[in-house]
């Protein structure tokens, strides 16, 4: 059988955005479920899109997902080189095979001439069709105009991986530019040359190439390819899931999440999940799982709307499924300044708190700063609190003073502190809304905490007790 080779072929015009993580990680997937290589190619022929950086950034997202390519620019293989500018010399080869055959031609025009026919074509209500102009006697080509690709207008009915039967009219086909002025390839002809020189048997991409795939098909004959398994890829969808993702929606570049603290193994799988499924109701993969479980014909033909509440969720569940050691470890460059001043094991009690709660690495320290820093006496967390601004200011120092007894005679253990905060709690006749959250807003001065009991076991004993004296000396 033939070895299954897959290729991720980005241009470097700019970040890596989830469209183009996705058709890379399904690439990966199928390479690697059937023992393959996945190849990434930098499609570089854009000279003046192109980005400066883009390139690099690419290789390092990719990297930081851990879809690690077996053949690509940096680390070479045996059809090096992998970056379209360093293969011009391949692409006249190839251009020259079509003009032998007669499947090519010099393109005579100007672009003011080109531009009449379209509006003549625009005039008579008819399609502009380059092949209604083509040339009689074209000039030899020598590289200083545009090559063209002579055409053979057919209809063409195919089997894409993901949407099925396709199908197109004669009216899909035109003579497309291969090879432009410049001496680059236009996408359309240099990624057919080099999926047949890197022997790709798997072409996964986008669904706006599906407009150019007959095109890509009649080419594939002129040069008497074997034409590759042809697997399409629906859009990513806004959030509101009415249009294609775009930048103003939100999404972030990749090595963003990254640095935010989102966990590689979460992104992967997040990806994985939009326009794919397994058909059962699992939503957490392994990337073992993905590689066993993946399937083109399982990726659906409909939009997949990015849902980054679900990104958070999904990453939520997977920083709860590390040991504290391994959440330890990755949260080293996270901590608010005033931790360094603590010790590792004062640090590692309160991540241990804070586990549960936490989303994305980089909320660390809001969720923490309290532990670290006396946070300054905020009013509005008990005047805007629903039941304690019921409270007069004498009602919430008898409270607080109870409560500064209680902890005064504590051992400053969960157990101990948690008996005699609910003893406090019948003794007081109030309800733990009322009593835990005055006590929690003295001795942290945050919205949110963990566990009371748990909290205050961390702070200890002289910093919750000097904490509910600001808080009374402030009422």
């Amino acid at each position: 059988m033939t070895p299954v080779r897959t290729r991720f072929a980005p241009s470097p015009t700019g970040y890596l955005h989830v469209g183009g993580i996705r058709t890379a990680l399904f690439a990966y997937l199928l390479a690697k479920q059937n023992n393959g290589q996945f190849v990434l190619r930098l499609e570089d022929t854009d000279k003046k899109r192109e980005v400066e950086g883009a390139g690099q950034h690419i290789m390092d997202s990719l990297r930081a997902l851990g879809l690690e390519y077996n053949e690509g620019p940096d680390i070479g293989g045996p059809y090096a080189p992998y970056l379209q500018s360093e293969r011009l010399p391949r692409y006249k080869e190839w251009a020259q095979k079509l003009i032998d055959s007669g499947r090519a031609y010099a393109d005579p025009y100007t672009a003011a001439e080109v531009q009449a026919f379209r509006e003549a074509a625009q005039k008579a209500k008819k399609p502009f069709l380059y092949r209604n102009h083509r040339p009689e006697n074209p000039p030899e080509w020598d590289g200083s105009t545009p090559l063209r690709f002579k055409s053979d207008p057919k209809a063409y009915q195919w089997e894409d991986a993901v949407m099925g039967s396709l199908h197109a009219g004669a009216e899909a086909i035109d003579d497309f530019i291969l090879m432009k002025s410049d001496g680059y390839p236009t996408y359309n002809f240099a990624h057919i040359c080099d999926d047949a020189d890197m022997k790709i048997t798997h072409v996964i991409r986008g669904q706006e190439f599906i407009a150019s795939t007959p095109n890509f098909l009649n080419l594939y004959e002129a040069l008497e390819l074997e034409r590759p398994i042809l697997a399409t890829m629906p859009h990513i969808l806004g959030p509101d899931g009415n249009k294609k993702l775009s930048k103003r929606d939100g999404a972030k570049d990749v090595l963003d999440y990254i640095r935010d603290g989102y966990l590689p193994a979460a992104l992967v799988n997040f990806i994985a999940s939009m326009g794919w499924n397994d058909g059962t109701e699992q939503e957490i993969f392994t990337i073992g799982e993905l590689i066993d479980k993946f399937s083109l014909g399982k990726v659906q033909r409909a939009g997949a709307r990015f849902d980054e509440r679900r990104l958070l969720w999904m990453n939520g569940a997977f920083i709860r499924a590390l040991s504290l050691d391994e959440l330890f470890a990755l949260c080293n460059d996270y901590w608010p300044p005033e931790a360094a001043d603590y010790s590792q094991d004062y640090r590692r009690a309160v991540l241990a708190l804070v586990q549960e709660r936490l989303k994305y690495l980089a909320e660390l320290p809001e969720l923490t700063s309290f532990f670290f820093t006396d946070l300054p006496i905020n009013p509005e967390l008990i005047n805007g609190h629903k039941q304690l601004k019921k409270l007069s200011t004498q009602e919430l120092r008898n409270l607080l003073e109870q409560a500064q007894a209680t902890l005064e005679a504590s051992e400053f253990t969960v157990e101990d502190l948690q008996a005699r905060l609910n003893d406090l709690l019948e003794k007081s006749g109030q309800k733990p809304a009322v009593l835990f959250s005055l006590v929690r807003i003295a001795t942290t001065q945050a919205p949110s905490s963990p566990g009371l009991a748990e909290s205050l076991a961390v702070l200890g004993k002289e910093v919750a007790l000097r904490r509910i004296h600001a808080q009374l000396s402030s009422l």
